[in-house]
């Protein structure tokens, strides 16, 4: 019998290797002047925020009204950005002149990987369900 694997499984694999490259590749984020402490808490931060932000809208898809997907997708894109949008700002904030651009451009980038995995799972899932 076959165990049926989460759809958030993919990016749940995403998470434990960007981690596991950004704990053992210290010396080569010290090359591009990348804080590796940055870049875990970012890449934590993302795991935690489209965790949320998928449960939202799943719990979308799970309604028999089809404009409640979107709205549930709309609802998660706007707390996922905003709150990555307070972290970020907070950061700035606190370090001001020290901030670690490589690192704060590094974890906008997994916002956008992170944003594309879970649009690409959603889809998946909403072409597999039934009257869709």
């Amino acid at each position: 019998m076959q165990r049926k694997r989460s759809p958030f499984f993919p990016i749940v694999i995403l998470f434990i290797v960007l981690n596991g490259f950004f704990v053992a590749g210290k010396s080569m984020l010290e090359k591009w002047n990348a804080d590796q402490t940055v870049l875990i808490f970012g890449n934590l931060l993302l795991f935690a925020v489209t965790l949320i932000s998928f449960l939202l809208a799943k719990r979308g898809l799970q309604s028999t009204n089809p404009n409640a997907f979107v709205r549930a997708v709309y609802r998660s894109v706007m707390i996922k950005f905003f709150i990555c949008a307070i972290v970020a700002f907070v950061y700035i904030q606190i370090t001001k002149k020290e901030v670690n651009k490589p690192a704060l451009f590094v974890c906008m980038g997994l916002y956008l990987v992170y944003s594309f995995m879970e649009v690409s799972v959603l889809t998946k899932m909403l072409r597999n369900k039934p009257n869709a």
